[in-house]
């Protein structure tokens, strides 16, 4: 019995310092803007374990660094969407993203498209 319960704590044990503190991973999210950037990153850090969240607006890249023991993508994810945007895992809901600003609406295909010319413009300054 003794060794029943040895093995157990041992099980736990490693797998409790198994959880990267510092883990790093990225995750696609869509959105459009530099309105987008600001509340995808905003949304990312309030969850509570990510010291470092930082998106791409135009490869949709979300790099994390997060504490494993305190949260998960997954949550990061719902978050996320919450806020109105989507991730692979996770769709906003219709709701969350109605809330977002108008030129932020990044399934519709006129506001990405006006999103394209404005950085073409922007390019060639």
């Amino acid at each position: 019995m003794k060794q029943v319960t040895l093995i157990i704590a041992l099980l736990v044990t490693t797998m409790t310092f198994a959880q990267n503190k510092n883990a790093k991973a990225s995750m696609e999210v869509d959105g459009v803007c530099g309105m987008c950037k600001e509340r995808i990153e905003k949304a990312a850090i309030r969850t509570k374990g990510v010291k470092s969240a930082v998106w791409n607006v135009d490869t949709h890249e979300l790099k994390l660094i997060y504490d494993e023991r305190k949260t998960d993508l997954k949550t990061i994810s719902k978050n996320i969407a919450a806020v109105g945007h989507d991730t692979k895992e996770i769709k906003a809901t219709d709701e969350a993203y109605d809330s977002v600003h108008p030129c932020c609406r990044y399934r519709d295909k006129d506001v990405v498209k006006d999103h394209e010319g404005q950085e073409k413009a922007e390019n060639k300054n």
